[in-house]
């Protein structure tokens, strides 16, 4: 069974901005497919919650609701029309329900830490500093804050609102913490790499910023 095809997925995403666009899902796809054919997950499980699973987010954004639920209604309403089983349903909006970093439900299955997992990787390593500062230029922030300043601001809470944002920002309270909160052995592997990319880029961009290189 295959409830949702790529080009079907890929109509829903038209409204997306750069950062959460079908390039996004496409990325996160490839990333839970890896991860959950080394961890043994239910593939079409994880296919089909990949692919929906950003579904409605600009909406949800624009209304203040919580995109991943918006998603996991949707996604409940196109598998019922299509026929799917109570549990690969239930399955499937749980791993969508389940994907954020900053709020609940933490992800319960194996399918859903492995979309947790693939959707995490995408916000790390250099693609994750190319959608912070994609992110940050729509929004006008500023392209860099001292380290030291950023680090006393955010503290040791992730999740904080700050009155400026900047990239900088975004890699202190969430991007650099996100190695931690993986679920799965490959996932964790995988972030090792781009861990170590992001932390080299931001020193050496205030290395530069400052002139010492």
């Amino acid at each position: 069974m295959q409830p949702i095809t790529l080009e079907e997925a890929a109509a829903l995403y038209g409204a997306a901005d750069s950062v959460h666009d079908f390039d996004h899902i496409r990325r996160v796809l490839a990333l839970a497919e890896r991860i959950a054919t080394a961890e043994g997950a239910d593939r079409v499980i994880v296919r089909t919650a990949a692919l929906l699973h950003d579904w409605g987010r600009a909406e949800a954004d624009a209304t203040g609701r919580n995109h991943a639920a918006v998603a996991a209604e949707r996604a409940a309403a196109l598998l019922r029309e299509r026929g799917a089983s109570p549990d690969f349903i239930a399955a499937v909006t749980h791993a969508i329900a389940a994907h954020r970093f900053r709020t609940l439900p933490e992800p319960r299955t194996l399918e859903a830490k492995v979309l947790f997992d693939a959707d995490k990787l995408d916000a790390i390593g250099a693609i994750g500093i190319a959608r912070a500062y994609a992110y940050g230029g729509a929004h006008r922030q500023r392209l860099w804050a001292p380290l030291t300043e950023v680090e006393a601001t955010v503290g040791d809470e992730a999740g904080v609102t700050y009155a400026e944002h900047t990239p900088v920002h975004e890699f202190i309270g969430k991007l650099a913490r996100i190695r931690e909160r993986l679920t799965t052995a490959t996932g964790r592997a995988i972030a090792e790499e781009r861990h170590r990319f992001m932390v080299a880029f931001f020193r050496r961009l205030e290395a530069e910023v400052n002139g010492e290189l």
